[in-house]
């Protein structure tokens, strides 16, 4: 699988254009919260690791800068001064001989590589990939922040629907042990009965109770991906996400091209384009090179006439270099970035086939949960009419509290099934838009 199968950018308008809107850049707004929409925005402003991320691209884009850099002419400046004493038999002839003298230079120097077979060019087209890279991987890491605020908004909303749960059937029990102790008062109903609907009690209070800190962690979890502390949590109030039908159904078909829009396969891209001008490099190092190299400046013994013509100097040399003994050096960097661009493209085809698989389970996930709610609502309405009925056989004395609560505990086992499958449509969705990379402006920049 190469790095240009899938069509991004123009391609992908062109390859998959009755899908190019969807999914929406952003794709939580279909949940319809309010308070989701201030979330995530507060997390993209404020993340730590989402700015850790954007430092590191302002980096990688500084080292491309240093590799364009090199590419160019190159200039110098230096002036110094020296007060020597020169030997009398020593190489200086009179009057320098045997005295103290100021020795003054002033120079400019300039040179210019031909890169005739284009070492520098493709060090910095390499450079220009990591930087590329790096970007993608910050939308990644900014698409995974969505992705995390979102679904762990999800999971709160979940555990309040599942406390309000609990907490109706608590009331119920305990409306059920109070018409179980007058029964017994009046001796209708045995210790055992009473001890049966007391027993159940206490297990969903620790329940409810567990529910509790579970709603806790979670808007601690949310204050954290903000990059907030603790005390912001009890600002989070209880989610109210209602995902629209409309938003949530599946295009007639997913265009493959939609994975184009992928950061982390962007990156992967990048970095095999990297590697492979990293081999053009190790390659032109073989061959000979020209360097160009100019200087000029100013030279004299003493000061008197350090700014006079007579003490300029010029000089322009050409500088031809060749490689032939590096002692393997070159053929081992060569072998070394050959071995790195087969390693880019493996994941490269790793991270492919990854994201083909994980839009494929998540439609998978979708599909089923769709029969799975209908399937729960039918649970839902038989269990409701069963506790219904055997509520009014207890009260008119036909049945046991025993029955009775059997029936109220399936009724909130299907109750809470049900809230389970509708937790899971709202996180399927949410892994959905993050298997595809998000929305249509997530190449931005990329």
């Amino acid at each position: 699988m190469a790095p240009n199968d899938l069509a991004t950018g123009a391609a992908l308008a062109a390859a998959a254009a009755p899908a190019a809107q969807w999914p929406a850049e952003q794709w939580w707004l279909a949940f319809g919260d309010p308070q989701l929409d201030r979330l995530v925005a507060s997390a993209l402003a404020g993340n730590p690791g989402l700015k850790a991320a954007q430092a590191r691209v302002r980096q990688a884009a500084a080292l491309a800068d240093v590799a364009g850099a090199a590419a160019g002419p190159q200039a110098s400046a230096s002036a110094g001064t020296t007060r020597e004493r020169f030997p009398a038999h020593g190489s200086a002839a009179a009057p320098l001989a045997g005295n103290w003298a100021w020795y003054n230079a002033a120079t400019l120097n300039g040179s210019y590589d031909l890169d005739l077979w284009g070492s520098h060019h493709a060090t910095l087209a390499a450079a220009l990939g990591d930087a590329r890279a790096a970007a993608a991987e910050a939308q990644m890491a900014r698409l995974s922040l969505q992705a995390a605020v979102v679904r762990t908004y999800i999971q709160l909303w979940y555990r309040h629907a599942l406390q309000d749960s609990l907490a109706q059937s608590l009331a119920q029990r305990r409306r059920i042990l109070d018409i179980v102790r007058r029964r017994h008062a009046a001796g209708l109903a045995s210790g055992i009965d009473v001890a049966t609907v007391e027993n159940t009690l206490p297990a969903g209070r620790r329940e409810h109770e567990r529910i509790g800190e579970s709603i806790a962690v979670l808007r601690n979890q949310l204050a954290a991906l903000v990059g907030k502390g603790p005390g912001d949590a009890e600002t989070i109030a209880r989610p109210a996400p209602a995902l629209r039908q409309a938003a949530a159904a599946l295009p007639s078909a997913l265009p493959a091209e939609l994975l184009g829009r992928r950061p982390d396969i962007a990156a992967m891209r990048w970095r095999v384009e990297a590697a492979g001008r990293r081999i053009d490099g190790a390659r032109a190092a073989f061959y000979p090179n020209l360097n160009l190299v100019a200087f000029a400046g100013l030279q004299s013994f003493g000061f008197a006439r350090f700014f006079d013509a007579s003490a300029r100097t010029l000089g322009f040399t050409p500088a031809f270099s060749l490689p032939v003994f590096e002692g393997g050096r070159l053929r081992s960097r060569l072998a070394a970035d050959t071995a790195a661009f087969d390693a880019a493209v493996e994941q490269y085809n790793e991270t492919v086939v990854n994201a083909l698989a994980d839009v494929a389970n998540v439609v998978a996930k979708i599909q089923s949960s769709a029969e799975q709610g209908r399937l729960a609502e039918q649970a839902l309405a038989t269990a409701a009419r069963a506790h219904a009925l055997a509520d009014r056989a207890y009260r008119a004395g036909i049945t046991d509290a025993t029955d009775a609560l059997e029936a109220q505990l399936i009724l909130l086992g299907e109750r809470d099934a049900l809230l389970r499958v509708e937790s899971e449509r709202l996180d399927n969705y949410a892994s959905l838009m993050t298997a595809l990379g998000g929305g249509a402006g997530m190449e931005e920049g990329i």
